[in-house]
Formats: C-alpha cells, sequence, structure tokens
C-alpha cells in the first residue's frame, strides 16, 4: 500500500457500563491506557488511544458508559459520548451477553438515523454459554442498524484481532491525524490521575471512589526519576478520613500500588506525593468540574 494509500479514522467505542469497553481498548492497542476495575461507571473523560503501522492509523476512543445523569459530573461523561458519536468514522457498540438496552435507547436511535458504519460486540463471551450469546447477537439485530456483529473475549483477546482486522478494512484513507510515535492524545499528567484513581476504585468501596476525584498539581521529570504529586478530592470530611485510614495505612496503600504502575508505564522510577483534599459536592457543581477538567469535550 502506497502513503497515497494510507488509511486513518476515528473508531469510537460506545455502550453501558460495564460491559467492558475499557477493557476493549486496551486489547485492540496492546497497551493499558484506560482503567478497569468490577465497578461501572470507572471512565469518566473520553480517554483516545493510537494504534499507528506502516500504512494505517487507528485513533481508538474509549467512552463513559451510557447512563441516564444524575449528576453535573454525569452529563459531562454523556457529552463526551454524544460527541463521539458525532465525530466517528466507525462506531463499536459494545455489549455483553447479559445486558439490556435500557437506557440506551436515545443513543440507538442516534446511531439507527446516522450513516456511520457500526459494529456490534458482544464481549465477555468467556462468561456466558454459546446461546446466551446467540440470543444477544439476535436481539441487536432486531434493535440495532449494525453493519457487522463480533462476539469477543477483551479479557482473553479471543476474536480481537478479527475485530480489528474489520476496522481496519473499513478504516478510511485518510493521512495520520497524529504524529506516528504518539500513542495517545492525552498528556502524562492525565494518565497519573487516571491510574491513582484505579487504585481508589480497587481499593474503597461504595460511595468513596465515585465521589473521588484526582488532580496532578505537578510532574517534574529528570534522567532517572519522576516526581509527582496529586491532589484526591472528596466531597466530605469523613470520606477524607476513610480516604487516609487507620495511621494512614490506607494512602499508604494506594501510593504503592500506583507507584508500581506508574513505573510500568513510565518505564522510569516514581516518587509519588498525595494530599487529599475535601471539595463539597463537586460532582454537582459546574465550576467544579471545569476545575477538573470536564469540559473539555
Amino acid at each position: 500500500m502506497s502513503k497515497t494509500n494510507h488509511k486513518a479514522g476515528f473508531v469510537n467505542i460506545i455502550g453501558k457500563p460495564n460491559v467492558g469497553k475499557s477493557t476493549l481498548m486496551n486489547a485492540l492497542i496492546g497497551e493499558k491506557l484506560s482503567i478497569i476495575t468490577s465497578k461501572a461507571q470507572t471512565t469518566r473523560h473520553r480517554i483516545m488511544g493510537l494504534l499507528n503501522g506502516d500504512d494505517f492509523q487507528v485513533v481508538f476512543s474509549d467512552t463513559p458508559g451510557i447512563l441516564k445523569p444524575q449528576y453535573e459530573l454525569h452529563k459531562s461523561m454523556m457529552g463526551f459520548v454524544h460527541t463521539a458519536l458525532e465525530d466517528a468514522d466507525i462506531l463499536l457498540f459494545v455489549t455483553d451477553p447479559f445486558e439490556t438496552l435500557d437506557d440506551a435507547d436515545q443513543i440507538i436511535e442516534k446511531i439507527n438515523n446516522s450513516d456511520v458504519p457500526t459494529f456490534a460486540v458482544v464481549n465477555k463471551t468467556d462468561l456466558k454459554k454459546d446461546d446466551q450469546v446467540a440470543k444477544q447477537i439476535e436481539h441487536l439485530q432486531k434493535h440495532l442498524k449494525a453493519d457487522k456483529f463480533f462476539t469477543v473475549s477483551a479479557l482473553n483477546s479471543e476474536n480481537v484481532a478479527l475485530l480489528f482486522d474489520a476496522i481496519l478494512e473499513q478504516l478510511p484513507e485518510h493521512p495520520a491525524y497524529y504524529p506516528k510515535d504518539e500513542m495517545s492524545d492525552r498528556p502524562e499528567r492525565f494518565f497519573v490521575e487516571e491510574i491513582v484513581r484505579e487504585k481508589i476504585f480497587l481499593n474503597y468501596k461504595k460511595e468513596v471512589p465515585y465521589s473521588s476525584e484526582v488532580v496532578c498539581t505537578d510532574f517534574e521529570e529528570d534522567d532517572d526519576i519522576i516526581r509527582i504529586y496529586v491532589e484526591i478530592y472528596v466531597e466530605r470530611k469523613t470520606q477524607r478520613a476513610i480516604i487516609i485510614g487507620h495511621n494512614g495505612e490506607s494512602i499508604k496503600k494506594v501510593g504503592m500500588q500506583s507507584r508500581e504502575d506508574l513505573e510500568r508505564f513510565f518505564g522510569k522510577k516514581v516518587y509519588l506525593e498525595s494530599y487529599v483534599r475535601v471539595e463539597p459536592d463537586w460532582r454537582k457543581k459546574q465550576n467544579k468540574l471545569n476545575k477538573f477538567g470536564y469540559n473539555n469535550q
């Protein structure tokens, strides 16, 4: 394929919470760019990851799960989803064998009324029997105008290569949108925040993870070490006490796990220092959401 036949395009991944959108994007790219936990609504931003070849560039976008907004934060999250619908060259609508299409009717209607090539992807096929997978495919065929249907296990990379080949075949001819040596459109600080936030989701229960936000306030890189400072925001003093834990043990655990992941991600020794702040009702206040970067759609 000559340079004039170079392919490039935006492949946007949408679907309800906890169906494995982030796991699928990471499997397609071969790098961990989106955080993954068993809790729903982990992804809050639109996260782009680039996969480059000599004659192609695929710009994947992971998006927040489709939901009915209850906070200003949820409205911002859904804003990322609607933007992803508008600028896609290919849409991947991801579900799993046991997920319904409830709460996704507005998004499905938009997809059905658009001309964007859409692939329906049933993920987590390793967890269910073939007849349940077949029933979900049949249900999707009745309600979603999709060009192709796939069954995958993103966790085990089953059929992911098959899905990627179909994406590459459908991708339009276009020069690369980003430099070929880049992995994402996001800066280093964003991935620091996401990695620390993932550890909060993994280590705390109930409302605490959803009430937490992480801001990287300083990122200083030398030849042999990166010094990183983050602030963890919660909505109430009681949540701050939970984050810190008895004698600071809980926040130390989060810091240790985060530092290990950060060192793998950046390939360099990391010094990480965390502070916990209280920002009352930040999820409901647009000015606070702007401060935390949720106005960038």
